[in-house]
């Protein structure tokens, strides 16, 4: 398995069927090892990426949705996620563990967007958890009654709160292939009951912390994803990728919020909704690439990750100069 960075393919490559081609800036006292959909892995000059025990991950400006990478990219994302995460990774700490090394002692040329990051054995499951019923929980929920395995009363609509927060994995996709939501159970077959209930009770417990922070700043944490690895150091299960931020995590606006109806958001899903409207003229089961995101999607959704950056930090974000 790899070592820790969101969307980094394990071999040779797992980014999005439509990447771009992709040329890494070439940083002193690193070597380039992998591309990912939105972000650029490099390890210490000289070792390679089975053996490194730390990683830089170099966030860009690509945005990636269902499976292809999109253009052009979204000024600022890449610093953007950074200072989210590292945000959230200041929080979480007396919860869990989290792969961060340095964000100062890394190339000038990346600085604000890269992290020195300890190498990660990563858990190939992707760490759902959601407080209220959208997307492929709801789809779930309304063929099935159920998501992830659990149970659900009857009658729940658009963005629901659910009863309690619940941990509903999926798989991680091969290239070409997608995330496949499955049970806890399904989960548990695959890896270990004892792996996978400390899973469960980690990412619950993010959830919870990050739900109440969320709310103080007058944002409904509605799910997100989180990864797990095991340091190459010692075995310490850690939490590694980018953690809580608008590419990982569906952020509403309290003030805004109603049940029933798609709610306004600052995250992706803003570009996904675009894509599956009339207006870019994509059919998502066509196999063909999505087309190219207008001025006014790109300037709109860089807004959305700025204003989430913002309220979630109570700091005003810095453009790169």
């Amino acid at each position: 398995m790899s070592p820790s960075a969101p969307d980094v393919p394990s071999a040779p490559d797992r980014a999005s069927r439509s990447a771009p081609l992709i040329t890494a800036p070439v940083l002193p006292g690193w070597d380039h090892a992998v591309s990912g959909k939105v972000r650029e892995l490099y390890v210490p000059a000289g070792e390679d990426l089975a053996g490194a025990r730390e990683v830089l991950v170099v966030a860009t400006d690509r945005i990636s949705a269902y499976d292809f990478s999109l253009a052009p990219g979204i000024p600022d994302k890449g610093r953007v996620l950074t200072g989210i995460s590292l945000f959230w990774f200041e929080q979480l700490a007396d919860i869990v563990p989290n792969h961060v090394i340095s964000a100062e002692d890394v190339p000038e040329q990346v600085r604000g967007r890269a992290l020195r990051c300890r190498a990660l054995d990563m858990i190939p499951l992707e760490c759902v958890v959601r407080g209220y019923l959208t997307g492929s929980g709801r789809a779930d929920y309304e063929r099935d009654g159920a998501v992830g395995g659990h149970a659900l009363p009857a009658g729940l609509v658009e963005a629901s709160r659910l009863p309690r927060p619940l941990f509903t994995p999926s798989t991680k996709a091969e290239q070409g292939e997608h995330d496949e939501n499955i049970t806890v159970d399904q989960a548990r077959e695959r890896l270990g009951g004892e792996l996978v209930d400390r899973l469960d009770e980690l990412t619950r417990a993010v959830y919870v912390r990050a739900q109440q922070i969320a709310a103080e700043r007058g944002i409904l944490l509605a799910d997100t994803k989180l990864e797990f690895g095991f340091s190459r150091a010692d075995g310490t299960l850690t939490l590694g990728d980018e953690v809580l931020t608008p590419d990982s995590s569906r952020f509403w606006s309290a003030d805004a919020y109603r049940e029933g109806v798609t709610q306004p958001s600052l995250d992706k899903q803003f570009v996904r909704d675009w894509l599956t409207s009339d207006a870019s003229g994509w059919d998502r089961t066509s196999g063909q690439e999505p087309p190219e995101l207008p001025a006014d999607v790109v300037a709109q959704t860089r807004d959305r990750y700025v204003k989430a950056f913002e309220r979630l930090t109570g700091r005003e974000f810095a453009s790169a100069e």
